[in-house]
């Protein structure tokens, strides 16, 4: 009892340490000009992951999903990846001067937006709808958009592991991404309750779920959360797909896309094994169209534990 206690008290003392060293290099770094800073980070990414466990992960992931490329496109899309994960974190402490989009602008900023009549028209005409999106690019700039527009959205978002963490990265995250809901096992509530309110919903849907329906993705098995899908169902919502890809110059294109087409059954209902399949390959698409941009150290094929 007392050896349990003591290695729990260990664990979060090692947690609480990480926290801090993350929380003050992140201060840090606001002390600099956003772009250098921004670069410091992507280079010190590409240099700490391939000495990770997760590099091996994000190795055989890109070989498996990519085998007819050769083993040096595969590394360097791999650091491309740490590389894109490194800026993610410092563009946490920069959003607020990275998102500079103004529609009455006539000189290209930071960030452009595609799809700015499907945001004014889901404003101006209130109903229910979910966005989705991946982890690609810097996907944290989308309900930064969604707000701007004026757009009344919930966002479902997976706190962190590390508890001090996770506290920090809520309070960072409502100041500026509007209505907030950490996934558990009560969020999908929440979610229905603001859909049947009139409000949008958006959602990640490219994680791994352990009671999740049987789909591929890259042509493997995968396990995917049927969340979105049984919420279509319920509210007959519209779904619009939404992603972020990094430009070059330290630049942003947000993109909204058309709502797309819920597989149906033939008396009506939706499918909810096909609209998760869909799920999975409208982000597939996404990420071979910019590998580097997507986060390849997740386990999203459940694959850790044969490395």
């Amino acid at each position: 009892m007392l050896i349990t206690r003591l290695v729990l008290a260990a664990d979060r003392f090692r947690q609480w340490v990480i926290a801090q060293f993350v929380i003050l290099l992140l201060t840090v770094l606001k002390l600099f000009p956003a772009d250098g800073a921004i670069n410091f980070m992507d280079r010190i990414a590409r240099w700490i992951g391939p000495k990770t466990r997760r590099h091996t992960l994000t190795l055989t992931n890109l070989r498996n999903a990519f085998p007819e490329k050769s083993e040096a496109e595969i590394r360097e899309i791999a650091l491309e990846s740490w590389g894109n994960m490194g800026r993610l974190a410092a563009e946490y402490v920069f959003l607020d001067r990275l998102f500079d989009f103004d529609p009455e602008r006539t000189e290209p900023g930071r960030v452009e937006v595609s799809g700015i009549p499907l945001f004014l028209e889901l404003r101006d005409n209130p109903r229910p709808f979910i966005v989705f999106t991946a982890h690609s690019g810097n996907f944290e700039m989308l309900p930064v958009a969604g707000s701007a527009f004026g757009l009344n959205v919930t966002v479902l978002f997976r706190p962190p592991n590390n508890p001090y963490l996770a506290d920090k990265v809520f309070e960072f995250r409502k100041a500026r991404m509007g209505n907030l809901v950490p996934s558990h096992a009560g969020s999908s509530f929440a979610l229905a309750r603001q859909l049947e309110h009139g409000g949008g919903v958006g959602v990640l849907v490219d994680q791994k779920f352990r009671k999740g329906l049987k789909t591929k993705f890259f042509g493997r098995d995968v396990q995917t959360n049927p969340l979105l899908a049984k919420l279509v169902r319920q509210f007959n919502c519209e779904v619009y797909p939404a992603r972020c890809i990094r430009l070059p110059g330290g630049r942003f294109r947000l993109e909204l896309e058309p709502a797309v087409e819920i597989p149906r059954r033939a008396d009506g209902s939706v499918d909810v094994n096909a609209t998760a399949q869909m799920l999975n390959d409208k982000v597939e698409s996404w990420v071979r169209e910019y590998p580097g941009q997507w986060l390849w150290y997740h386990d999203r094929w459940n694959i850790k534990r044969s490395l």
